[in-house]
């Protein structure tokens, strides 16, 4: 019973490291010497790719802020500020970007090397822990994926809001959908406001046709380097969506397993507490049992030898 608690318990603190947290991140299966270095350079290449997912992440969130400054900006001078800043950091991305999918592709060609290897071939180990580790490095590229189809998609959209709100901030009407289509197209605008040129000036409405031109011009540059990006990410679709659904069936067996071992821990602590019941209560009932025997013993033999009573001197007279 103890040997089989103490399996119990080493099951679930396998599962606890696969089912918790950054699965990528666990430990190396035991393995011979020769199997370490391997694994070592394995977990080598996989902390790299890791890092180079950091990078990307830092990157969309410096263009996420800096698209939240661009809405609130009205000078064409800061705006091309902003839109130089964004656009090194989506050529940074684009890079990095490079570098991941050259990396993954590298790291399953160690994974097909180390299948042959002694010990380290299908359904070993080694082979369910890369392949694991892997899957959850795909998985966390399919999110970035995800991620920046997202910022792209706000970007085209918030671009619209801002050039309707300055349409209407110069020439107080509100532009037409088809207005604002040929600006964000084109990004001329200078028919749209010939009527606020002749009222206002030409030097006041001009600093809000450059700022509209710089705008357009930064929309229409990340819109080329996403799409750029949104194609590296493509080629590695198909993949990253199977290794993806297998690291999705993977950590609902391991929790599906964590369950059934904390259910049988449970069962078997209860069993060992009712054989503890049991038998405190045979021991009980052994005794019991003994005394009644022995009361039997002592009642046959008075029985059997019928002790005669014992004589009483009579009193002096």
């Amino acid at each position: 019973m103890n040997d089989l608690l103490a399996s119990v318990k080493d099951n679930d603190a396998l599962s606890r490291s696969l089912a918790g947290g950054d699965v990528e991140a666990g430990p190396a299966p035991a393995a011979e010497p020769a199997q370490d270095r391997h694994m070592e350079d394995f977990f080598k290449e996989v902390s790299y790719i890791k890092g180079l997912l950091a990078m990307v992440r830092r990157n969309q969130t410096k263009l996420q802020e800096a698209h939240e400054r661009s809405k609130t900006v009205t000078r064409s001078a800061e705006m091309k500020d902003i839109r130089e800043a964004m656009q090194v950091d989506i050529d940074e991305v684009n890079k990095t970007a490079h570098q991941i999918k050259s990396r993954l592709e590298h790291l399953d060609k160690m994974n097909q090397s180390a299948m042959g290897r002694k010990g380290c071939g299908q359904g070993s180990s080694s082979e369910r822990t890369r392949t694991a580790v892997t899957a959850a490095l795909r998985k966390k590229l399919k999110d970035l994926m995800g991620d920046f189809q997202d910022l792209r998609q706000r970007l085209q959209e918030e671009y619209r809001e801002v050039v309707q709100r300055r349409t209407f901030t110069v020439t107080g009407k509100k532009a037409t959908e088809e207005e604002i289509d040929q600006m964000i197209e084109t990004g001329e605008s200078e028919t749209i406001f010939q009527k606020a040129i002749l009222e206002q000036g030409r030097g006041h409405v001009l600093d809000t046709l450059a700022e509209i031109q710089e705008r357009h011009e930064a929309v229409k540059e990340l819109e080329k380097s996403l799409m750029d990006l949104h194609q590296i990410f493509l080629d590695m679709a198909v993949l990253v969506e199977a290794q993806g659904e297998m690291l999705d069936n993977i950590e609902a067996q391991v929790s599906k397993a964590k369950d059934h071992v904390e259910s049988g821990v449970t069962h078997l602590v209860e069993a060992k507490k009712l054989q503890k019941k049991t038998r405190n209560h045979s021991a009980g009932g052994h005794q019991a049992l003994a005394i009644a025997r022995g009361a039997n013993w002592l009642a046959g033999l008075n029985t059997q030898y019928r002790w005669p009573a014992p004589q009483m001197p009579l009193p002096a007279v």
